[in-house]
């Protein structure tokens, strides 16, 4: 007896229209991304399109924030890829219900509507405390390096930048000698149907690069003399300490040698990864000890992490309306000012003093009385045993955004841009982690 098969008609026309909640299996996560952006105030993305209707009917803001939401919480992040997406994969297509966007126009929606994902993100965290999956206990905050859309090789430093700007001074100088000395061969020149003030292409080259240089030059002037600034340095401050001690080793405002800028995305910096030294900027997350859900973030261009942890618990506090009752951060948070302010507002504060694998230095109590109580407070059994969760709490989300995402590289340009960009992947993690947690609960 032959086998019997199971029907296959792939000609076969559907007598009804299928329909979409029947594409995908029941609890999956583009039905729960769809099911929460309907419950979303998007008052703020369709602010834009607010006018007397004489305009091409743009497509539903909140069939694309669903399409991009899902996209980035399933490791998709290239809008050429996303329009792909919409026409071959099954999930994309329910969200889109139809709808086929260009990925000119996914890019263009991303970087129209960057200022409100923050609003989407606060939101979002809010419905996770509704759902009791955010409880504020045990607060674990770290900062990432992420590349940024931007080639090392495109930096320069501040010492090869006063280098090149005379060189190519003296080359434009030269340039302009010789254009004044072949005046009278203009015509021969430029030809007869020219005017004959063109300039040469040769010098239209050096000056636009001279140009750039000038500019990514005065940059790192203008940041340096702010961070000269903060120190409590002035102009005319000789190269004097304010505070004491040895003298700087600079002028006011005048970067180090080695101060980079790049060309490409001037607001990005050179950070150490463990990749070695790439172009990046610095993405800061706080996370909920309880289901490990991001409750803030930041993006900076400073490597380091000292200053970020009382912007984050401020985050915190607007978004949810309390402090956390602990706080855990590594060394790179370290600052007495910081370590007071959490006394102050009543955390808990676990703040690590030395980097993992070194021994912690001898501390004036007089002059850093927080950070002396903080050393006190980490020598104890209880104290490492609280502060020994930190790792497991927030690293393990920075692995999820780039093993379980793959997002490792942004995708935009400028330090606006990239906190936007940021902003739509941590509230895009945060629902693929609440789909699950939600199912278990």
């Amino acid at each position: 007896m032959g086998t019997t098969f199971r029907p296959y008609s792939p000609d076969q026309e559907l007598l009804l229209p299928p329909s979409l909640n029947e594409w995908l299996p029941e609890g999956h996560l583009a039905y729960f991304v769809s099911d929460v952006v309907e419950e979303l105030d998007l008052s703020a993305l369709y602010a834009r399109y607010d006018g007397d209707g004489r305009r091409n009917s743009p497509f539903d803001p909140r069939m694309m924030l669903k399409v991009l939401i899902y996209a980035y919480a399933t490791g998709t992040f290239s809008s050429r890829k996303i329009a792909r997406k919409l026409e071959e994969d099954v999930a994309f297509r329910v969200l889109a219900a139809g709808n086929f966007p260009r990925h000119r126009t996914i890019c263009d929606f991303r970087k129209q509507h960057l200022a409100a994902f923050k609003a989407v993100f606060v939101q979002v965290v809010r419905i996770a405390q509704e759902a009791e999956l955010i409880t504020l206990g045990t607060l674990a905050i770290d900062g990432t390096k992420v590349r940024a859309n931007a080639s090392k090789h495109k930096a320069m430093s501040y010492g090869r930048m006063q280098e090149e700007e005379k060189r190519l001074s003296k080359e434009v100088d030269e340039l302009c000698r010789q254009a004044r000395r072949t005046d009278e061969e203009e015509d021969q020149q430029f030809g007869p149907d020219q005017r004959g003030d063109e300039l040469p292409e040769e010098f239209q080259h050096r000056q636009a690069r001279l140009d750039k240089i000038r500019a990514a030059k005065e940059k790192l002037e203008a940041d340096q003399k702010e961070r000269d600034k903060a120190r409590g340095r002035s102009s005319d401050d000789d190269r004097r300490s304010p505070r004491g001690g040895r003298n700087f080793k600079r002028d006011y405002g005048v970067p180090d040698d080695k101060d980079q800028s790049n060309f490409t995305d001037p607001q990005s910096r050179i950070m150490k990864t463990s990749d070695g030294f790439q172009q990046c900027y610095n993405g800061q997350l706080a996370v909920d000890g309880e289901f490990q859900l991001i409750v803030a973030n930041h993006q900076g261009s400073n490597p380091s992490d000292n200053g970020y942890l009382l912007p984050l618990l401020n985050d915190v506090k607007d978004t949810l309306g309390t402090y956390p009752r602990q706080c855990l951060a590594d060394a790179g948070y370290r600052k007495e000012g910081d370590l007071q302010t959490l006394e102050v507002n009543g955390i808990d504060g676990y703040v690590s003093l030395r980097r993992e694998g070194r021994k912690p230095g001898e501390i004036d109590a007089t002059r850093y009385p927080a950070t002396a109580r903080m050393a006190e407070k980490l020598a104890t059994a209880a104290g490492r045993s609280v502060y020994g969760q930190r790792k497991h709490l927030v690293e393990a989300v920075n692995g999820w955004i780039k093993n379980v995402l793959g997002f490792r590289q942004f995708s935009l340009r400028g330090l606006n841009a990239v906190q936007g960009e940021w902003d739509l992947v941590c509230l895009s993690l945060n629902l693929r982690r609440m789909s699950t947690l939600m199912r278990l609960v």
